[in-house]
């Protein structure tokens, strides 16, 4: 005969992947408020926060259930008079698809303690890893967002962007941005750049292996116009600008040094002590873990530069407006003219052999 604590916990098992609640009370807060000048932020942060505590208390499912892909949880809050300073008098706050983020967050290798502070760690694929979608609203105004893995470094900063898909069509625009944003170039730019990639053929393998496996995907589902996000960090730049930096810094930083108060770190356990458990980096080193979409270039390159690669934008499916937007530019160009609406056969063929030919 089973105890009454393990049909209570064969019951909340049943019960996980139906789970749609609604809670509209006040909260007591019971961890630290994420302080942002921006309420919309901050409510996010207290959000996750009391979303992770609350799904902790919930098996996973052995298996993902349709209803999972419809549930939500939503809280409202009234804080008239707790942490006012740092979040709003009432809020609201929405999660959709709990326990089917939390499989893909698992699949990712992202631990829940991890990702409450938005730092994230490893995956096998270079599509969008989303991890989490929200809905904040404050003062009656609602905002969407959507948590994924950042496909750049915290670290290594970009000399260079692009965004390729094989279209050959200049970005005009790139002048146009704010002097202090770096521009991201297209598919023409690269070429007239003379740009290329130098990567070692067991590293081109598994990333071609990669894209391979995720375009066929997205041909399953239909979906086109995406699109490999491109990031350089040039390591020899880099290395001259950081010295510039320190000649520059190097006699603040010694009057400063004297009157500098004594600092300890606050950072919570997790990625902060997995961090701090490797030694420093060196230039253009980076921890794979982290950065997952990183790859550095070949030992005998004539640059010596590390690579972020990512696809991007695969969220637009060929429907029926982009096939009649298909045939009214075939009509208009004629056949052999470059169509951006063609079918998702088509458009990965293309995409697979511009990507191809992008490197040394």
């Amino acid at each position: 005969m089973s105890s009454p604590s393990a049909a209570s916990s064969n019951l909340l098992t049943s019960l996980a992947p139906k789970r749609k609640t609604k809670k509209k009370h006040f909260v007591q807060q019971k961890v630290e408020v994420f302080r942002a000048s921006d309420p919309v932020l901050s409510v996010l942060m207290w959000g996750v926060n009391h979303s992770m505590t609350d799904l902790c208390h919930v098996p996973s499912p052995v298996m993902l259930l349709p209803d999972d892909f419809k549930a939500n949880t939503k809280i409202k809050v009234t804080n008239h008079f707790f942490n006012k300073e740092n979040l709003p008098g009432q809020f609201k706050f929405k999660e959709y698809c709990p326990q089917v983020f939390r499989n893909l967050r698992e699949h990712f290798g992202i631990e829940d303690q991890d990702f409450q502070h938005v730092v994230l760690f490893h995956g096998s694929t270079l599509l969008p890893q989303f991890l989490s979608m929200y809905r904040v609203s404050v003062e009656n105004e609602d905002t969407y967002l959507l948590v994924m893995r950042n496909m750049f470094s915290h670290r290594l900063s970009l000399h260079r962007k692009y965004d390729l898909k094989g279209s050959l069509v200049s970005r005009e625009a790139s002048c146009k941005e704010k002097v202090k944003e770096l521009p991201t170039f297209k598919d023409i730019d690269f070429k007239n750049n003379l740009q290329k990639i130098y990567m070692d053929e067991d590293e081109k393998e598994k990333l071609m292996d990669k894209l391979n496996r995720d375009i066929e995907f997205l041909v399953r589902l239909r979906i086109m116009d995406y699109s490999l996000l491109l990031g350089i960090h040039d390591i020899e730049r880099a290395e001259r600008e950081e010295t510039v930096e320190e000649e520059e810094e190097s006699e603040e930083e010694e009057e400063d040094e004297e009157n500098a108060p004594v600092q300890y770190s606050s950072s919570p356990e997790g990625i902060a002590g997995y961090m701090n458990s490797f030694k420093p980096l060196g230039p253009g080193e980076f921890d794979p873990y982290v950065d997952v979409y990183a790859i550095q270039s070949a030992v005998d390159s004539p640059r010596r530069e590390v690579y972020f690669m990512g696809l991007i934008d695969v969220l637009t499916q060929y429907d029926t407006k982009k096939k009649a937007a298909h045939a009214a530019k075939a009509v208009k160009h004629g056949a052999a003219a470059e169509i951006s609406t063609v079918n998702p056969e088509q458009y990965a063929k293309r995409f697979k052999d511009f990507i191809t030919s992008i490197f040394a």
